[in-house]
């Protein structure tokens, strides 16, 4: 088995834990193949947003293809 990683960011006005999630389920949505996920930073967008924004940046590995 070959696997693939890629990084996205999940976002959420509400916790860490659904801007995860949101990464998660879009990963789900539009990869086949996810087998694992790795949380790697979280962080908070309060410069440019009218409210918090929780930030949850994720390593998405999925197996490629034979």
């Amino acid at each position: 088995m070959v696997f693939k990683k890629i990084t996205l960011i999940g976002t959420s006005t509400e916790s860490f834990e659904d801007a995860a999630d949101d990464a998660i389920d879009r990963a789900e949505e539009t990869i086949e193949n996810v087998h694992w996920v790795e949380v790697d930073e979280l962080g908070v967008e309060v410069a440019t947003a009218d409210e918090r924004e929780y930030q949850a940046e994720v390593t998405v590995a999925f197996q490629l293809e034979d």
